[in-house]
């Protein structure tokens, strides 16, 4: 019996009112990414997309399991989470595997596991129990805003430091998004901008020389088509090749014949644009743009700021993996390593973002739980 006088909710009662049309969107997302790997193996199941299956049904089972958890609970544990990636990014610094010149791996035996993704959720967790209940003066206070920034900033320069530029900027925009959905006032962030911009010539000067180059590239891609503009050349021109329906399943050039890199991962969306052309792009962005805004819908019918502000950073960060992927791969913003979710081939990515959507389903199933307003734990 919970404390209102209202009885417990079973699990069959949690799973009967989960978000059956999130898991739905989700398994149709995932549905494109086992076609476009099958494809990009060149019409077999291994060695990507049956590992993607697999893959997609842990994390299933891993989002129901969170989903059904009481959202009080994970409220109770989120700065553990946090304080569990922040323990996890600094073994990485001390004993992680380096691969393509970049030290951000841990290796498990049976995954290897990239920290930083699950910081991304351990970070929206600890913000949302932060600026869960603060009162509009709260969030004027200066020592409140510090102890905020540490939070976002901890995480954000360990990660910079593997290197891992792109993902650190995600984790400063999740905290970002969170800091405005809190109610820190807006002019701040213009403030931050300005000093963001003005910035620019210290942070170019600790950049690595391939992040300097990328960004080069991004300015003036035909600089070097045969080189470091390799990647984002081929890419557009398997995008410009799909046209209106594409060449048909199976039947892409640029990827079947290897001119397009990274095929199975970062640059998935331009296979699909190939062989589908502009209508299955279109499909595959109508599909995120519903995942979207049933995230929105989910969070705004919350009754308690925790749920509201975890569902709104789940979301968010869903938001960004889908908008820098695909501007990455049209030339829209720099190559950066961000997978397109639940389509490009990865563990990590994938488990992480089922585990977030499995935070977005119990703060669905809990949104009418009282929460107390200080950041206490409401008892049954």
């Amino acid at each position: 019996m919970l404390s209102d006088g209202r009885p417990e909710a079973t699990l069959a009662y949690k799973l009967l009112h989960a978000s059956w049309s999130l898991v739905f969107l989700q398994a149709a997302i995932a549905c494109v990414g086992f076609a476009m790997l099958y494809s990009a193996a060149n019409g077999s199941w291994e060695p990507w997309a049956q590992t993607q299956m697999y893959r997609f049904a842990a994390g299933f089972a891993i989002m129901l399991g969170v989903a059904v958890v009481d959202i009080r609970t994970w409220m109770r544990h989120a700065y553990t989470l946090y304080g569990l990636g922040i323990v996890l990014l600094l073994v990485v610094e001390l004993y992680g595997v380096v691969g393509m010149g970049a030290q951000r791996w841990i290796d498990l035996g049976v995954i290897t596991l990239q920290p930083s993704e699950p910081m991304k959720i351990f970070l929206i967790l600890a913000l949302a129990r932060y600026f869960h209940g603060a009162a509009l003066e709260d969030v004027r206070q200066p020592l409140f805003l510090l102890v905020a920034t540490l939070i976002v900033a901890v995480p954000v320069l360990l990660v910079v430091k593997q290197p891992d530029l792109g993902t650190g900027a995600i984790l400063a925009m999740i905290g970002a998004a969170l800091f405005l959905l809190g109610g820190v006032p807006g002019w701040l962030f213009f403030a931050g901008g300005g000093l963001g911009l003005a910035s620019l010539p210290v942070i170019w000067q600790f950049l690595h020389p391939y992040q300097k180059e990328r960004v080069m590239i991004f300015l003036n891609p035909q600089s070097e088509p045969l080189g470091s503009g390799y990647h984002i050349t081929q890419s557009k021109i398997a995008l410009g090749s799909g046209g209106v329906f594409g060449k048909g399943f199976l039947e892409g050039s640029q990827s079947h014949l290897n001119f397009l890199p990274e095929k199975q991962t970062d640059f998935i969306f331009t296979m699909l644009a190939e062989e589908f052309g502009l209508v299955g792009a279109l499909g595959l962005f109508f599909l995120y743009a519903l995942v979207i805004v049933l995230g929105f819908v989910i969070a705004f019918r919350c009754r308690h700021q925790f749920g509201r502000l975890l569902a709104l950073g789940v979301t968010t960060n869903f938001f960004l993996y889908t908008f820098i992927n695909i501007a990455m791969v049209t030339g829209v913003v720099p190559v950066v390593g961000v997978p397109l979710p639940l389509v490009s081939y990865g563990g990590t990515a994938m488990l992480t973002i089922m585990f977030g959507f499995g935070l977005l389903m119990s703060a669905h199933i809990h949104r009418d739980v009282p929460v107390s307003r200080h950041g206490a734990v409401a008892e049954d």
